[in-house]
């Protein structure tokens, strides 16, 4: 009378392997998914953080009379205000110097690094120093407590402003079309246009960049330079 009973022991005993079987593939199914919707969110906040423009400057329309730098006298004159410590300015800077290889010498060009009064000298001198420095016709200067910056209404690195000879505001905006983006984009194309004598399609552009003042943006300085302050 045991027999049927003893009979199905082994087939409620050789289950397991299948539930176990079933289980690894349900785990590796939720860590599948886990993992995917994980990468999608993680996309989606790079995306949103490299498409957010920082603040615009509304430049002045007219070069201000303040400024210690000077107009170039037969063609058009760029600035660009700069955070010694933005990684997105890094396009920025390579950006500018895709519009001096097309300007043909038609353009003087400055890149003013922001260095807070409260910081030791050669702060600023970081690589993009060097690379603003290493483009022809293009000189980097020291832009002292923002002094500069706050004469063009800057307040995002990577804004430009480009005027003409009798400092007319000529462009105001951004040279890269997202943060840390290299390519064509409609800034460089506005400023390539006006050094030849040509109609740009816009005139104003979005920047993308670090706040050139906010102590919290994400140009933060590390915290061995903070111990040298």
């Amino acid at each position: 009378m045991n027999l049927p009973l003893n009979e199905d022991r082994p087939k409620a005993i050789n289950s397991c392997p299948a539930l176990r079987a079933a289980r690894s593939r349900s785990m590796f199914l939720i860590g599948t998914v886990s993992w995917f919707a994980l990468a999608v969110l993680g996309l989606w906040f790079l995306w949103g953080y490299e498409t957010t423009p920082g603040m615009a400057a509304e430049a002045p329309r007219e070069w201000p009379a303040a400024s210690q730098i000077h107009l170039a006298p037969d063609y058009p004159t760029l600035v660009m205000l700069a955070h010694p410590h933005c990684p997105c300015t890094r396009a920025s800077i390579g950006e500018l110097g895709s519009i001096m290889a097309h300007s043909q010498g038609r353009l003087r060009a400055y890149v003013l690094f922001v260095r807070p009064e409260a910081f030791s000298d050669g702060w600023e001198v970081t690589d993009l120093w060097q690379s603003a420095s290493d483009i022809p016709g293009v000189k980097p200067i020291l832009d002292g407590d923002g002094r500069e910056a706050h004469l063009f209404h800057a307040a995002t690195s990577g804004q430009t402003v480009l005027y003409d000879s009798g400092g007319r505001l000529l462009f105001s905006g951004g040279i890269t079309g997202s943060r840390g983006h290299f390519g064509d984009n409609a800034g460089q194309s506005a400023v390539v246009a006006i050094v030849n004598a040509q109609v740009p399609e816009r005139t104003e552009t979005a920047v993308f960049g670090c706040p050139l003042f906010n102590p919290q943006s994400e140009c933060q300085v590390s915290i061995d330079e903070k111990l040298k302050r």
